[in-house]
C-alpha cells in the first residue's frame, strides 16, 4: 500500500504539474486578447491591434485545447487511484467540480469558437461579447477548481453522514470558504505574470531578430507593465494574505515552508540555508533578524510556532522538499519585481526596445513563471500532507482499495511519455505561429481579396443581368 500511495500521489502531481501549464496562460491570454480586442475597437491604431489579435487568439486556442486533454485524465484519477477519497468527499467537492464543468468550461468553449470563427462571420459587437465570456469563463472555471482545492485546505460546509461520508450543508459557505479568497487571487495574479513574461518574451525575441517591430514594441510594452503590476500583487496584498492564513491554520505546513524547527520569539526569516533533518536545523543559514514574526504577527517580538511544536506525525512527509519549493517560489517573485520594474523604469525612458541585454533578459525570462508557479503548488499540496483533507482523512485512507501498485506505476509511466510527445507538439505548434507573426492573417487577406473579387465576378455571371427594379 506504501508503494501504491506513492506512485498514486506522483501520477496525480505530475499530471497535474504538465496540465496547470496551459491554464495559467489560457487565464492571462483571455484577459489580454479582450483587451487587445476593446483596443482594436475603440482605441487607436486599430490595424496593429487586430493582427495583435489574430495571432495571441490562434495561441489561446491551441493551449486551451491543450488544456481540455491534458485535464481530462486528472477527472478521471479521483475515480481510478482516489476512489475512496472521492466516496468520502464526493457529497461536497462533486458540486464545484460538477459546477466548473456546466458553467464555467461550457461558457468558454462555446464562445471560443464563436471567438475564433472571426468578425467578419460574426459581427463585431458579438464577437467582442464572444472574447470577455471566454475571458469570464476561464476565470471562473479556476475559481470552482480552487474552491475544491480550499476545501480540502481548510474544509467548511461539510457534515457527516450515518455511513461516515461528507455531505454539503452550505453552497454559499463552500464557494465563500476563506481560504478560497486569498488562494484565488494569488493564483490568478500568478497566472497574469505568467501571460505577461511570455507576450514580453516574443515581443523581444521579434525586435532582437529584426522582425515585425511594431507588433514586438507593443508586446514589450503591454506585456511588461502587466508584469510590474501583477508581480507587484504576487507579493502584496496577495501572497501575504495566503501566507498568514497558512500559519493560522495549518501550523506544520507553516514552520515546514520557512524552515523554523524550533519556536523562537522574534522569529527571523531564512533567506537561504539547507534543512538538516537530523538535527532539525538550517544549516550555513543567512537571516533577516524577526522579519517573520512581524510579516506574520506584525509584530517584531511575536512568538512563532516551530515544527517540534507539533506532533511528528502531523509534519509534512517532505520537509526538505516543501522549504525548498516555497523558497524557489519566493525568490522567484522577487526576480519578477525587479525585472518587471526595471523594464518598465528603460520604458519610461526611451530605452527598453533599444537595450539588448534587457531584450535577452525578457525573452529567456519566459520559462521562469511557470517554474515559480509549479513550485508554489508543490509547497501547497506537498506542504498539506500527511492530510487529503486537512484533518479529516489522511492520504493512505484515500487511495482506492483495489488498487495495486503495479498497475499505479504502469500509468504512471504512460502518462509521462504521453506528456512528453504532448509537450513537444504544443512547443511546435505554438511556435509555428510566433514565427508566421502577428502580419500573416493581413497578409493572407491582402492575398485574398483577386481571389474574392473573382468569385464575386462568377457569381454575378451565372446570376445574370440585374432585373430593374419596379417603379
Amino acid at each position: 500500500m506504501h508503494e501504491t500511495v506513492l506512485y498514486s500521489r506522483l501520477q496525480f502531481g505530475l499530471t497535474l504539474i504538465f496540465h496547470y501549464l496551459f491554464p495559467q496562460l489560457t487565464m492571462s491570454l483571455a484577459v489580454l486578447v479582450a483587451w487587445f480586442r476593446l483596443h482594436e475597437l475603440w482605441g487607436g491604431r486599430r490595424e496593429l491591434y487586430r493582427q495583435m489579435t489574430g495571432l495571441w487568439s490562434k495561441i489561446l486556442a491551441i493551449t486551451f485545447a491543450f488544456g481540455v486533454v491534458t485535464g481530462i485524465p486528472l477527472e478521471f484519477q479521483f475515480g481510478t487511484n482516489w476512489g475512496a477519497f472521492s466516496r468520502f468527499s464526493g457529497g461536497v467537492i462533486g458540486q464545484t467540480l460538477a459546477m466548473e464543468g456546466v458553467f464555467a468550461f461550457f461558457l468558454e468553449s462555446s464562445f471560443l469558437a464563436i471567438m475564433l470563427a472571426g468578425e467578419k462571420r460574426v459581427g463585431p459587437t458579438l464577437h467582442l461579447v464572444a472574447t470577455l465570456l471566454v475571458a469570464l469563463g476561464a476565470w471562473l472555471s479556476a475559481y470552482f477548481i480552487l474552491a475544491t482545492d480550499a476545501w480540502m485546505q481548510h474544509p467548511v460546509a461539510w457534515q457527516r453522514q450515518a455511513d461516515g461520508s461528507l455531505a454539503i450543508d452550505s453552497i454559499r459557505r463552500l464557494l465563500g470558504n476563506s481560504w478560497l479568497l486569498w488562494q484565488f487571487l494569488h493564483n490568478q495574479s500568478a497566472s497574469m505574470v505568467t501571460g505577461a513574461f511570455v507576450l514580453a518574451a516574443v515581443g523581444a525575441f521579434y525586435l532582437l531578430a529584426g522582425r515585425y517591430e511594431e507588433s514586438g514594441r507593443a508586446f514589450l510594452r503591454i506585456g511588461c507593465v502587466t508584469a510590474a503590476i501583477f508581480s507587484c500583487l504576487l507579493i502584496y496584498p496577495t501572497g501575504d494574505g495566503e501566507s498568514q492564513q497558512v500559519f493560522f491554520h495549518q501550523g506544520p505546513k507553516a514552520a515546514a515552508m520557512e524552515g523554523l524547527f524550533h519556536s523562537e520569539t522574534g522569529a527571523p526569516v531564512a533567506i537561504i540555508g539547507q534543512p538538516d533533518m537530523q538535527r532539525l536545523r538550517l544549516d550555513n543559514p543567512i537571516y533577516f533578524p524577526k522579519l517573520l514574526s512581524f510579516l506574520t504577527y506584525r509584530r517584531f517580538t511575536a512568538r512563532v510556532t516551530g515544527l517540534t511544536a507539533y506532533p511528528r506525525d502531523r509534519w509534512p512527509d517532505n520537509v526538505p522538499l516543501v522549504y525548498y519549493a516555497y523558497h524557489i517560489m519566493a525568490g522567484l517573485g522577487t526576480l519578477f519585481v525587479t525585472v518587471s520594474l526595471l523594464s518598465v523604469i528603460l520604458l519610461w525612458r526611451g530605452r527598453l526596445y533599444r537595450a539588448r541585454w534587457m531584450l535577452w533578459i525578457l525573452m529567456l525570462a519566459a520559462p521562469f513563471p511557470y517554474i515559480a508557479t509549479t513550485a508554489g503548488w508543490v509547497t501547497a499540496e506537498t506542504g498539506r500532507q500527511p492530510w487529503i483533507a486537512w484533518e479529516l482523512m489522511r492520504t493512505p485512507a484515500g487511495v482506492s482499495p483495489a488498487l495495486n501498485s503495479g498497475n499505479a506505476m504502469f500509468t504512471l509511466l504512460g502518462f509521462i511519455g504521453m506528456d512528453l510527445l504532448l509537450g513537444v507538439i504544443y512547443y511546435l505548434l505554438c511556435f509555428r505561429q510566433i514565427l508566421r507573426g502577428p502580419e500573416a492573417d493581413a497578409k493572407h487577406a491582402r492575398e485574398r481579396e483577386p481571389e474574392d473579387a473573382h468569385e464575386r465576378e462568377v457569381e454575378q455571371a451565372r446570376a445574370g443581368p440585374a432585373r430593374p427594379r419596379p417603379e
